[in-house]
This record gives structure tokens, C-alpha cells and sequence, in this order.
């Protein structure tokens, strides 16, 4: 491995951390910028937004801070992004395809894990998004995303 692939793999790296940090916090527009202008996060068997403004809305689903989910303990929301064995499947000067587990914690444990397949691609200085596919694979009981998803 030379040190233009290393420097593109940390590249990827810092992206999927920044996205993670930014959608656990709430900021969904830092979130979105972890994404080529045009580029797609796909939900598997729920929906599809291309474009940063297309996202933010996509997740942001009208609700604000001031109207967090209902969590079945009472506790206060918040949710923690795990990201595990991230992979790098294909790497070329211009597209980095990878995979990752992921789960999600709140206040009341576990809420939901999958997969993230993605493709990366370099802009500027960084590499951003080109193209997220998520698979939830499943929800606890009394998950907040699947509450969210109900409404």
C-alpha cells in the first residue's frame, strides 16, 4: 500500500465519522455534506433522496429537537452510531467501494443495526459519498426508529 491509498483510506475514514458524529448530534445538514452534491443515501425497501437538500429532508422527516422521539423508558433521546469492520472492497484513484456493520444505541440499549454499502469518490480534498446504501436488518422492540418510520 502506497501512501496515496493510505491518505484515501483515512480520507473515507474521517467521512464515515463525520457522518455518524453530524447525524447523532442532529445536524443533518453536516450530515448531507458527507455527500457529493448529487449524491444518493438509499434506505432498503424505504426510500431513496439524491442531493444534500433531498436528504436533509429525507431524514430530518419534520421532526426538530424540540419534538424527539419517544423513548419508551422516559429517558432523555439521544442515539450513538457504532460503525465495526469497515471494509474496503474495491480501491481505484477515482472510486472507493466499501461495507460496514453498524448499530444504533438511545438511552434504552440497542435500537437497530445493518449494513452500509458505499461508494466514495474524491472531491477537492476529501473523499465524500457518491452513493449510500443502508439495510436495517432489524429493530428492538419499542425502537425509536420504527416508531419514527410508523408515523
Amino acid at each position: 500500500m502506497d501512501f496515496t491509498e493510505l491518505h484515501a483510506r483515512e480520507c473515507v475514514r474521517d467521512t464515515v465519522a463525520r457522518y455518524t458524529h453530524a447525524g447523532d448530534g442532529g445536524k443533518l445538514t453536516e450530515l448531507a455534506e458527507c455527500f457529493t452534491s448529487d449524491g444518493t443515501l438509499e434506505i432498503k425497501s424505504r426510500s431513496s433522496a439524491t442531493g444534500r437538500d433531498a436528504i436533509v429532508e429525507m431524514l430530518g422527516g419534520g421532526a426538530t429537537h424540540a419534538d424527539p422521539p419517544r423513548v419508551a423508558s422516559g429517558a432523555k433521546f439521544f442515539q450513538r452510531h457504532f460503525v465495526a469492520n469497515l471494509t474496503f472492497d474495491s480501491i481505484t484513484p477515482d472510486r472507493i467501494e466499501t461495507r460496514a456493520y453498524f448499530v444504533v444505541f438511545g438511552p434504552d440499549g440497542a435500537d437497530h443495526w445493518g449494513r452500509y454499502r458505499d461508494a466514495f469518490v474524491p472531491v477537492g480534498d476529501h473523499w465524500l459519498i457518491a452513493h449510500r446504501f443502508v439495510a436495517v436488518d432489524t429493530t428492538a422492540p419499542g425502537s425509536f426508529l420504527e416508531a419514527r418510520w410508523s408515523r
